[in-house]
Formats: C-alpha cells, structure tokens, sequence
C-alpha cells in the first residue's frame, strides 16, 4: 500500500517564516554597508550635534522639558524613538515594493508551501531585526553621556523600539504592498514621515504648539513612543499612562498586521 504524501508545509507561521531566515542573513550581509553610516554613525553625530552642542545653547526649568535636567538628556529619548521610525519607513516601503514587482521574490517564495502569511511574518522579523540594531547601537551611544536614570529603564526604553517599530512597520507594510508604483513613496516621506520626526515631541515639548496640532500629535504612534521612552530613559514613569502607551502601540500592530496580510493577497492574486 502507497504511503500518503506528507505535506512540507510548516506546521504554524512561525515556523514558515523560520525558513526565510537564511534568505534574510544574506540579504543584510550582502548590503549591510549600504546602511552602516545611517544605523551606526548617523546616531552619534545627532547626539552630538543636537544634544551636546545645540544643547549647550538651550537652557530651560526641568518643568519646561518634562522633568529632563538639559536639553541633551530630553532629546536623546526622542531621537532613539525617531531613528526606529526611520528605520522602518527605510525597510518597509521601497524593499517591499522591490520585492513584489521589481524582483518578484515574493512570488518565488509563495510558490513553495510557504503562505503570505508566514512570507510578512520573516520580513517583519528582519525589520525588527534592523530596528534592534539599529537602536541598540544608538542606545549604548546614549549611555556615556548621562541620559539613563537607572539600568532598567534603558533596558525597556530599548524594548520600547521593537513595539514602536512594529506599530509603524505592519500599516506602512500593508499600505506598500497595495500600491501599483512607488510613486506614492514621495508623499509617505515628506508629508508624513518628515513631519512626524519634527513635531512629535522630539525635538521641543508638544505643549508648545497650539492645541489643535497638539492633540494630533498625540494621536501619532511617534508621540507615544517618544513620550514613553523619556518616561523610562528619565525614570519617571507613570503607570497609567505607560499602559495607554503601549496598548495604543500594540492596538495599532496588530490592526496593521491583519491589513498587511489582506493587502499582500490581494496584490499578489492581480
């Protein structure tokens, strides 16, 4: 009697997109250069220029800056926020296009027992591989200058840029991989990104601005994440609202996700 075949399809998508974990590794040590100034020298020379030497010509009451004792100490946390989001606009947008309609690799892939499901799940996990390293490395360029309050909080303020990252990564996944052309990347970097990192609470406290752009930059992820780092990174953290912080975040990742995957279907099936 005839062995049934045994299917080679993963048995959960993890599993699936386990196997594209060698894909990934080659990719990134076949371009890693490419990225290196921006993940590992772009951190030091902002810390340097905007928290040391601008900093120096900043001086303001700690109530002025949300509880931070310099200028330098308040914008570290926004910027280490701000570099996962840019990290992640990088990896999600053109990459994911290229993948579908310029190279095809999305194709290939989907062409074994692997699913659309398990094909996001190993691109997302190479994301937040890149936004790990990427922060990390700017993470420990903020430790000799003083920032951290305690060791904990800059263990979580880290942790905090892995959530952020997913909270931008699976929405800007889903929305790339619905488009046609790559034209709409334009408007996504200067009218959203751009001003995301300007007025979400990096650079100066959010109460400066008026109410109405006020209470839109709190319904930014950017904000949450920049708010939620300082919070950690200061030691001042208030429970109550790190939880709406990080519900928010999380909220916002897993309604990405599920359009991610509606989105990447139904392209691929066109």
């Amino acid at each position: 009697m005839t062995e049934p075949a045994r299917s080679t399809a993963p048995s959960n998508a993890f599993a699936g997109a386990g196997r594209l974990a060698d894909y990934w590794a080659t990719v990134y040590r076949r371009t890693w250069k490419g990225s290196a100034i921006s993940s590992f020298v772009t951190p030091l020379f902002y810390v340097l220029a905007m928290g040391v030497l601008l900093g120096d010509y900043v001086t303001s009451d700690p109530a002025q800056l949300e509880g931070a004792s310099s200028y330098l100490v308040f914008i570290a946390p926004g910027l280490l926020a701000a570099q996962a989001m840019q990290t992640v606009f990088g990896e999600v947008t053109y990459p994911v296009m290229g993948m579908i309609k310029w190279h095809k690799t999305y194709f290939g892939m989907t062409a074994t027992p692997l699913s659309v499901r398990e094909v996001i799940l190993g691109h997302l996990g190479f994301v937040l591989f890149r936004v790990a390293l990427t922060c990390g490395v700017f993470a420990i360029v903020m430790a000799p200058f003083g920032v951290y309050a305690t060791a904990y909080g800059a263990v979580l303020a880290f942790l905090v840029q892995l959530l952020l990252g997913l909270a931008f990564a699976t929405p800007i996944y889903a929305f790339s991989a619905g488009l046609k052309d790559e034209s709409a990347f334009a408007i996504v970097f200067r009218l959203g990104m751009i001003p995301l990192f300007l007025f979400s609470g990096a650079f100066f406290p959010i109460s400066n601005l008026d109410p109405w752009m006020e209470a839109l930059a709190k319904a930014t992820p950017l904000w949450h994440g920049v708010d939620l780092t300082r919070m950690l990174t200061l030691g001042t953290v208030d429970g109550a609202t790190a939880l709406v912080h990080v519900t928010y975040l999380a909220v916002l990742a897993v309604l990405g996700w599920f359009w991610a995957v509606a989105r990447l279907t139904q392209r691929m099936s066109v």
